[in-house]
């Protein structure tokens, strides 16, 4: 169980930084409460944190997307990028499928 929280923690603070980056005052705080809903004992919060987590894991595709599209109309290198926020994508859908699992279904019924 806390392997579990301990991964969407990470996801949800990586994806916090994105967002100062950004400057994006509202996702920020989203990011940094969003770990606080392992708090609440009910089955909804981890609906919630799993769709957080798979939104987050688009969202980290989608600046992929945009930066090797960038980058290759400018012709600058691309591959080191696509790498690194693919894998920041699939650590968070990562988080996100562990809150799928029969331990989670029973400390949060």
């Amino acid at each position: 169980m806390l392997l579990r929280i301990v991964l969407f923690s990470i996801a949800a603070l990586l994806l916090g930084a994105h967002f100062v980056r950004a400057g994006n005052i509202l996702m920020i705080g989203l990011c940094l409460l969003a770990p606080l809903l392992f708090l609440l004992k009910r089955r909804w919060s981890i609906y919630v944190l799993q769709f957080l987590a798979y939104a987050g894991a688009g969202i980290w595709v989608s600046v992929a997307m945009t930066i090797v599209e960038l980058r290759l109309k400018f012709g600058q290198p691309w591959v080191s990028a696509a790498v690194i926020l693919g894998a920041a994508s699939l650590f968070t859908l990562l988080a996100g499928v562990s809150l799928n699992s029969l331990v989670i279904r029973q400390r949060y019924p």
